[in-house]
Formats: structure tokens, sequence, C-alpha cells
């Protein structure tokens, strides 16, 4: 048996319903733009500390319990734990390099 083409009906209802959908994405994109907002607001305050006191801009061993954390929260979570740690690796890399450039701005002491 062929399967029959939708009714425009039947379309008008997935497209309600695909509006609906992405109306939440939508949402859960704004929420994650402002929680990365927030959480760079701290690795600021992290980087100007550690500018200020002479300590390195990364911490290989915090990043490597992160990860680790992060995968163990994704497999919980049923989120794939590759993309958990790449999101991680490529938000680290950015605070890394804002780190960085506070170190850089520090006077000699």
């Amino acid at each position: 048996m062929a399967a029959q083409d939708p009714t425009t009906a039947e379309q008008d209802a997935a497209r309600a319903q695909l509006l609906d959908i992405r109306s939440s994405i939508d949402n859960i994109d704004a929420a994650l733009v402002h929680l990365l907002a927030e959480r760079f607001r701290f690795t600021q305050r992290v980087g100007l500390l550690k500018a200020t006191h002479g300590l390195p801009p990364s911490d290989p061993d915090r990043e490597r319990v992160q990860i680790a954390r992060l995968r163990s929260l994704a497999e919980a979570a049923q989120l794939d734990p590759a993309f958990a740690e790449k999101w991680f690796n490529f938000v680290v890399a950015e605070v890394i390099h804002h780190h960085e450039r506070l170190a850089a701005e520090q006077p000699e002491a």
C-alpha cells in the first residue's frame, strides 16, 4: 500500500506543532546563552585571581576531573559523553585564552 499524501489540515497541524516545539527550543537556546554568560563572568573572576597571583592560566588536573564528571553527567542525562567533552574542551579553550590575556595585562612585579 502506498502512503497517502498528508492533507492540508494535517500539514497545518504539523506546522503548528513545529512552531510550538521550536518555541521551546528557542527558549532553551536563550537560557543556554544566559548560562554561558554567567559561567564566563565567573571564569573571568578566576582568571583575574590567577593573573594577580601569578598562577598558570590552565589547570590540567582540574580539567581532567571536570571532563570525567561531565561525561558521567552526560551519560546519566542520555547525552553523548563525547559531545559533552567536546563542548567542555571548546569552552575551556576560550576560558584559557581569556586567562592568558588577563595574565599578559598584569603589571610586572
